[in-house]
């Protein structure tokens, strides 16, 4: 039975109305759940506006803070710094199919896609999920990724579902989480939102912190430690509606490691932790021979900075104590962090009672 945990604030900043990556309007998200015996896997599809990304791109950027993955388009996004697809996360064998349901998509929508206009760079984002779910089912099919996209809500589920089914976290349940912050920008007092989504698979129980208390070091000496290396990932994807081109975002999405450290995180050697940053202020069309952007002067992004690490450690709390337990493939269980802390209530500490 999972304890009742009320779920600290992190920082100072006031949270969006649904304390989502929603919050920056016109960003939706959608899962597909697969919940079959040793088949614990999913989609998560982030779309950063309504309209045909193709066509209309957004300026974005990654920030690879440790490069153990597998993921697919990061590297004309280092380039070309264009957002045209929606992002795609699922499990680390899921990445091929993803990568040619994306492409589909785009043509479905886009006929002229690799004839008289360019192709496509499709962006698929993975963690490995294989302690929970058979990776060699291949489960995750194309049906799957329009599932999600049909899916597409403000409303954002977190915990267990999607491509977080079968990810683990510091050796308990982890999967999806989600927070956003308003900054403050300027001597005008500008009000921006940056929403953080996070898929987590990443810690070790020992170097768990949560919300600036080493809980994890409590749980894991109650059971008799935990020596098992760091093998986890981590996707953290940033969404901002204020005006910042792909050198902005970069900068931005490094700060996604400020809060990933929070919580316990050391970058380990087998963890692939990687920041997708966009900002939804300016659309960009696929054809456009001059682009002109307001941008913000480098000078008074330290509150975005503030906002970007805030929602990200946010949003890895957020997916610790929504995940519930899942019974995967040869018998394996990852238990929710309620779930365990049920055993151990007199490990609470005082931010989480």
């Amino acid at each position: 039975m999972a304890i009742s945990v009320s779920v600290p604030h992190i920082g100072p900043l006031q949270a969006g109305l649904r304390n989502s990556i929603t919050d920056v309007d016109g960003v939706r998200v959608g899962h597909c759940t697969l919940d079959a015996g040793p088949v614990q896997t999913g989609v998560t599809v982030i779309a950063p506006h309504g309209g045909n990304l193709f066509t209309h791109r957004l300026p974005a950027a990654a920030a690879v803070i440790n490069g153990f993955g597998k993921s697919a388009g990061l590297v004309q996004l280092e380039e070309l710094g264009l957002l045209e697809t929606p992002i795609a996360l699922s499990n680390t064998f899921a990445v091929g199919t993803l990568l040619n349901a994306q492409i589909a998509h785009t043509v479905r929508a886009n006929p002229q896609c690799g004839r008289s206009l360019p192709t496509v760079n499709a962006l698929v984002l993975e963690c490995n999920d294989g302690y929970l779910n058979d990776l060699q089912a291949m489960a995750v099919q194309a049906a799957h990724f329009e599932a999600a996209m049909q899916a597409l809500s403000p409303e954002v589920a977190q915990g267990s579902v999607g491509a977080g089914r079968g990810m683990s976290s510091f050796g308990l349940k982890g999967g999806i989480g989600t927070a956003s912050r308003l900054a403050v920008v300027g001597q005008a007092a500008q009000i921006f939102t940056v929403g953080a989504l996070v898929l987590s698979n990443f810690g070790r129980l020992p170097e768990l912190i949560l919300a600036g208390d080493p809980l994890g070091a409590r749980l894991a000496a109650a059971e008799h430690g935990d020596s098992a290396p760091e093998k986890g990932s981590i996707i953290m994807i940033l969404a901002t509606d204020a005006p910042l081109d792909a050198r902005q975002l970069k900068r931005l999405a490094t700060r996604a490691g400020a809060g990933l450290a929070r919580t316990g995180s050391v970058y380990g050697h087998g963890s692939g932790d990687i920041a997708l940053a966009f900002s939804t202020a300016q659309q960009i069309e696929v054809e456009a021979e001059c682009v002109q952007m307001a941008l913000l002067a480098d000078q008074v992004l330290d509150p975005l900075f503030h906002a970007a690490a805030d929602s990200v450690e946010q949003a890895i709390i957020h997916a610790l104590l929504t995940a519930e337990t899942v019974r995967g493939r040869d018998g394996h269980v990852r238990v929710g962090l309620r779930e365990r802390l049920a055993d151990h209530p007199d490990l609470l500490g005082k931010t989480c009672i």
